[in-house]
């Protein structure tokens, strides 16, 4: 291969610009992440049944999903969760390497089949189908320093203007309001519709009767009579849009003219659609969306198209509205790909000023410097083409494998300066008898380091994730630096290398004399040591035995982990108050926990959401995003998020009325919420819920009492209190009132009841019953 590339020097430098222009095209493509997607796909199914219990939930919806769900391909393990609060959801993981796109079409097929089971309800909220994603990449803020735009206000500017604009964005996976755009409450008196003898079913038919899409078509259509000579479509006012309109419908005409309307019995306001989540920002009512990155997205590029998105719609909004991003987890990602950036560039530097010292010649020294980016270009390429990312990993392997690329085209250089000083050819043909006897030996060490990466490739699980990428880029890398040594790096020698006489050494005088002389006496002074050694050869053995034994103690007694913790920039504190807490005891809680978080000098901005958290969804949950200042303003280790975790645990921990633990995020988010493990206990044997419970305290005690375990808690939010109606059912027949009526009237005075959609500004919106607060 050397002699056709010495031959043809400029087929060898058109090999290497096709190299580097491919490899630029591609650094512009690849995706950028913190690290390789670790966690095996996932599809999540979420599903919304008002006023359900957490059992009727589970035994009429869940339970019938999960039985069309088995045998999707690939699935290894299906959970599923179901709230006090009638919303519940359930996530299949798959095994790695399966697509999540055809997952997720394979779900929604399956889904199909058990829909004609559910629940009439349930199918009418919808039920959401999506690929799981539990990181979040930023959170917009909506707040208002404007009292006309209350948190029901911006959630609804927010749904109508800035989430749709959001969603658009290239690499948005997921953009979920936290908040709530408007709807048309009907608040009814239970205590008026009796005293007019009428039921809430009579209210949800009146509604459902008189607020519907009339679709009136056209006069003069044809087949017309001839002399017909307009045509014109008949329009009937149909669907309702005020709330004055709603009022007027009539629930009840009697013979005498009268007439029982809506108004007469309910409170009818453009309420909220729902009540259960809440906003705030730095203590501040507000209005949320939360961003989750698509797969196989670029991260940094997502964000920038956010903010400039953001930039562009938001000289349109109402006075006073302001739109902010207090929590960005791109930032890390940023800051983290910067740094080893930089590391890499001060690689190839070293590298350069080492070579050019040793080498002590411009020209000699270009040639392997020239190496490097081709080599690292390629390399980029070649992720491309297999799918893979530009990620911490990935970077780091760039970084090691700098000294490996730079090894063969040295040897190659080192080899032709050699045969041109000891027998006075010229470069081209000190080249051809350079690369006739370094050939083989360049393509055995490649072999031999090859043959060390390779099988990190075939790790699996999630381990095999981690190491994969890097894997890939160390082999590729050393791949392309032998190929270049056998046809650039020869090419270049042949066409840069000036001509030497024979018997030339070097320097002897100047900067690089002193080095040679300075080298030349550690040399001989390390031959010295390694003289005397070798008279003491079994004194050394027994140091080094017993090195190789400190390593190995030392070793066994390090700390394991995954990957390292980091500062990320950002903590976490999850809320949770007693069972049947309402939202303002959480209110509350959180407005204490705000006060106290605030005030720290690390806080930069602290976004809360009531009504969520890693536990579950209730009015006794809520979970704080606390976003810290840049890294530069935190120089003191005691300043770090780690430091504050601790310090802000223990500030909290005079909190009453709520379980309250502050986290860091872990490095791989896919993994889970905070560094750790989930465990689940099953009931296999279907002894009951209530034996289940007995069991997992008892595995919560004994996991409290282990010295490897810290912070052990259930997962999850705890049973709620529950009131028990018994029916009787046949004193109810003979009253003529139907078990229908009953679950009618309580669904939706005690749940709510979605009866249909109105048109709201040109949004169409939903119309909610539900008894008024009072009642």
């Amino acid at each position: 291969m050397a002699p056709f590339f010495i031959n043809r020097p400029v087929f060898a430098w058109v090999i290497a610009l096709f190299i580097l222009v491919g490899g630029g095209v591609a650094v512009t493509q690849l995706p950028i992440a913190q690290y390789p997607p670790v966690a095996p796909p996932s599809i999540s199914l979420n599903v919304s049944y008002p006023g359900a219990s957490a059992t009727t939930l589970e035994n009429t919806v869940i339970s019938l999903i999960e039985q069309e769900m088995n045998g999707s391909p690939g699935l290894v393990y299906m959970e599923s969760v179901a709230q006090a609060n009638g919303s519940g959801s359930i996530t299949l993981s798959y095994e790695p390497g399966t697509n999540p796109d055809l997952a997720q079409v394979d779900v929604q097929n399956r889904l199909a089949r058990a829909s004609p089971r559910l629940p009439a309800a349930v199918t009418q909220q919808g039920i959401r189908v999506d690929k799981a994603n539990p990181n979040f990449l930023l959170f917009v803020i909506l707040a208002s320093e404007n009292p006309a735009f209350d948190p029901v206000a911006l959630g609804d500017y927010a749904a109508r203007t800035v989430l749709p604009e959001i969603q658009r964005v290239q690499g948005v996976g997921q953009a979920n309001l936290f908040g709530t755009e408007r709807a048309m409450r009907i608040w009814v008196d239970p205590v008026k519709l009796q005293g007019f003898r009428l039921a809430m079913q009579d209210v949800n038919a009146a509604i459902a009767q008189q607020n519907i899409q009339v679709t009136s078509g056209s006069l003069g259509e044809q087949p017309a009579l001839p002399s017909q000579l307009v045509s014109a479509t008949v329009t009937v006012q149909g669907q309702l849009s005020s709330v004055g309109q709603f009022g007027n419908i009539v629930l009840r005409a009697n013979p005498d003219g009268s007439a029982v309307r809506l108004k007469d019995v309910a409170r009818i306001e453009l309420g909220a659609q729902s009540y259960s989540l809440r906003t705030r920002l730095n203590g501040e009512p507000s209005a949320g969306i939360s961003v989750q990155l698509a797969s196989g997205a670029n991260a940094l590029e997502t964000a920038d198209a956010i903010r400039d998105k953001l930039t562009q719609i938001e000289r349109f909004f109402p006075p006073g509205v302001k739109a902010t991003i207090p929590f960005d987890g791109s930032q890390f990602i940023r800051i983290s790909i910067n740094q080893v950036a930089k590391t890499l560039v001060e690689a190839v530097v070293l590298v350069f000023i080492v070579m050019f010292l040793f080498l002590q010649n411009i020209r000699y020294t270009i040639i392997p410097t020239l190496v490097v980016p081709v080599c690292l270009l390629g390399t980029f390429a070649a992720l491309l083409a297999m799918g893979f990312s530009i990620n911490v990993l990935t970077m780091f392997g760039m970084v090691l494998v700098i000294g490996i690329v730079v090894d063969d085209a040295i040897v190659v250089v080192e080899n032709v300066e050699r045969i041109m000083s000891e027998e006075g050819l010229s470069p081209r043909a000190a080249t051809r008898k350079a690369m006739s006897q370094i050939s083989g030996a360049i393509v055995g060490v490649t072999v031999v380091l090859v043959s060390v990466f390779i099988p990190l490739a075939f790790f699996s699980g999630a381990i095999g994730n981690i190491y994969r990428q890097f894997a890939a880029v160390m082999v590729t890398a050393i791949l392309l630096s032998a190929f270049l040594a056998l046809s650039f790096s020869p090419a270049l020698c042949a066409t840069l290398l000036k001509p030497v006489q024979a018997g030339h050494h070097h320097e002897k005088g100047g900067f690089f004399g002193w080095f040679n002389r300075g080298y030349s006496r550690a040399a001989r002074g390390y031959e010295s040591v390694v003289a005397r050694m070798l008279r003491s050869c079994w004194r050394y053995m027994v140091i080094y035995a017993a090195v190789i034994g400190a390593a190995v103690v030392m070793y066994t007694r390090l700390p394991t982990a995954f990957v390292p913790n980091e500062d990320q920039g950002n903590i976490l504190v999850n809320v949770l108050l007693p069972p049947g807490a309402t939202q303002e005891r959480t209110l509350a809680v959180m407005k204490q926990i705000e006060g106290v978080m605030l005030k720290q000098p690390e806080v930069k901005a602290m976004t809360s959401v009531l009504g969520f958290n890693f536990s579950g969804s209730g009015q006794n949950s809520a979970l704080n995003f606390v976003a810290l200042k840049d890294w530069d303003e935190r120089p003191d280790p005691e300043q770090s998020a780690q430091a504050l975790v601790k310090r802000a645990q223990g500030m909290l921990a005079g909190v009453r009325d709520a379980f309250i633990f502050v986290v860091s995020p872990p490095p791989i988010r896919e993994l889970g919420r905070a560094n750790g493990f989930a465990f689940r206990l099953q009931d296999r044997a279907g002894v009951g819920r209530e034996v289940l419970l007995q069991a997992r305290n008892q595995l919560l005690g004994e996991a409290q009492k282990s010295p490897l375990l810290n912070a052990v808690r259930p997962d999850g939010l705890e049973d709620a209190a529950q009131v028990e109606l018994q029916i009787d059912r046949d004193r109810a027949a003979a009253l003529g009132v139907g078990f229908a009526a009953i679950n009618n009237a309580l669904g939706t005075a005690l749940g709510s009841a979605y009866i249909n959609d109105f048109l709201n500004a040109g949004r169409v919106q939903r119309v909610v019953v539900q008894a008024d607060a009072p009642a």
